[in-house]
């Protein structure tokens, strides 16, 4: 799956359970790490949680195996699929590491054609 559309899958992942404030930055320009950030927020350390595992399940049923997974038990949970990278955060952790002002250089990505309208 090429990465953009990884983004979107995922995108629309978070956003039919219900996730918080959905971006995606592009970082390829700015890092060696990933092409793509997602970042997104849940509402309690269980939506945090079922937001991570239902991406997790998703992909998994479209043939894409994340790379790693790190911090299942915290209020940051990182899903690494190589070429994407999803942030899912609790708000006060998001607040916290604020990764859109430190990835400021990224480019943020038009997801108006994927999220739902609230």
């Amino acid at each position: 799956m090429e990465s953009l559309e990884l983004v979107k899958e995922i995108v629309k992942v978070l956003d039919k359970k219900k996730a918080v404030d959905i971006k995606a930055i592009r970082t390829e320009e700015v890092t060696i790490v990933s092409d793509y950030f997602v970042i997104a927020s849940g509402t309690s350390t269980t939506h945090t949680k079922s937001l991570a595992e239902e991406v997790e399940y998703e992909l998994k049923k479209a043939g894409v195996e994340p790379d790693h997974i790190e911090g299942r038990a915290t209020g940051w949970i990182l899903i690494d699929y190589g070429t994407v990278i999803v942030h899912v955060f609790q708000e006060d952790q998001r607040e916290y590491y604020s990764l859109e002002r430190l990835w400021t250089d990224a480019s943020s990505v038009d997801l108006s054609d994927v999220l739902t309208e609230d």
